[in-house]
This record gives C-alpha cells, structure tokens and sequence, in this order.
C-alpha cells in the first residue's frame, strides 16, 4: 500500500529535498505541497493524504493552527490525515501544542534522510510514536513548566484495567511494543491488543495523546525513568 503525502513548508529548497527523498521510495508517494498551513489545509482536504509533513512557523496559518483544522475538521469534512510536525528545538511549545490537538508526532528539520523516511513511514502505521524517548522528554518539561487543564484525567483512569494502566505507564515513559512486551513478558500482539484498548476507553486518537494524558494524570510525572 502505497503512503500519500503532502508537504507543507513555507521555504521552497526543503519542499523540494523533502519530495525528491520520500518520492524515491517505492511505497512512498508526494502528492501535494505547500507554502502556509492555509493552502496545506485547503490541498489536504481535496487530495487526502495519509500523511501531512507540516512545518511550524509559516505565513498566513502556522503549523500548529493548521494541524488543529485538520484533525479537528469542521461537519461534514471527514477526512483526518496523520500529522508529522516539523521542528526545531527552540519551539518546542508549539510541538507540545500540537501533540495535544492530535499531531502524531514530529521530526527534527536537521534529522538524517532515512529518519524522515522511517518517520513518515511510522506515523502512516500507527503502530507507534515517532521518537518516543525525545516526544516524552519534551512533554515532561511543558508538563512541569505549564500544567495543561485537566478535566479529571485521574478519575478516567478508573476505567482501565491494572494492565492496561501499566501498559499505559510504559508508553508514557517511552517504551516500544517490542519494549513493552519484553519488559511484561507478554506477546507483542497482546500489547497492542491492550493499547488498543486503553486508546479506545480514554477517547485517545492515538500514542502521542496517550503519552500526554499519562502526565496529565499523574501517572507518569517529569523525572521519571523506564
């Protein structure tokens, strides 16, 4: 099966590098780019892509407000493609922001070539989050610098199984399925199984939220270590 993507940043020479890289591969193909987050969400919406590389700080939409009306669509849009931001360090925040609208995750601009490729690859999968280790460094920090409101994600950990509660610990603290499995002595298929279950009873669309709602309940706090 073949991954669609479109690529949106405001500087010209990356589009180009980043479409002539992810063309090259077989199962790979560029469908759309463009300048701003307001032209990404308009060519988003007419050619559905699976995959959206979406850059942070552009013209006219920023990346973070455009991956809001992507994954958030207005009635009767259905469409709702994976979010790869694209980022620097020094902006960090808005990643964080953007992992809590739903982005699936983000990729460093100076990242080597095969991890844009295995990036765009991963997120297309859902089976994981891109970078687990550097995404809940990130949070940890926003999460000890600025609580996000919470609307007593503690209380809807009720809800899930002591297994399923650890499952989630250990996705929180940056552990693989094959990581997670090994560390409970479970099968792999069981852990996703689980994982599809924890998503499912918590109303998370994917890993990324689950990593989040994990410290905003207080189940993982900064510091902690797998």
């Amino acid at each position: 099966m073949t991954i669609r993507v479109i690529i949106v940043d405001d500087q010209a020479m990356v589009r180009a590098g980043f479409a002539a890289l992810l063309s090259a591969q077989a199962d790979i193909d560029v469908v759309g780019e463009a300048p701003d987050g307001r032209q990404g969400v308009r060519v988003s919406r007419t050619v559905h892509p699976d995959v959206v590389l979406m850059d942070v700080r552009m013209p006219e939409l920023d990346g973070l407000s455009a991956a809001r009306e992507l994954l958030d669509p207005p009635p009767g849009v259905t469409h709702r493609p994976k979010v790869l931001m694209l980022t620097t360090f020094d902006i960090d925040d808005y990643v964080y922001e953007a992992l809590r609208a739903g982005a699936s995750g983000f990729l460093l601009k100076d990242a080597p070539p095969a991890d844009l490729i295995a990036a765009v690859r991963v997120v297309a999968s859902g089976e994981a989050l891109l970078a687990p280790s550097v995404t809940r460094r990130l949070i940890a920090d926003f999460v000890r610098q600025r609580p996000a409101p919470r609307k007593d994600p503690a209380l809807r950990l009720n809800g899930l199984t002591p297994r399923e509660t650890e499952v989630l610990e250990l996705i929180a603290r940056g552990l693989s399925n094959q990581e997670i499995a090994a560390h409970l002595v479970l099968a792999e298929q069981t852990v996703k199984t689980h994982i599809g279950r924890v998503l499912g009873k918590l109303d998370l669309r994917d890993r990324a939220q689950a990593v989040i709602f994990a410290y905003e309940a207080g189940l993982v706090r900064p510091g902690d270590s797998a």
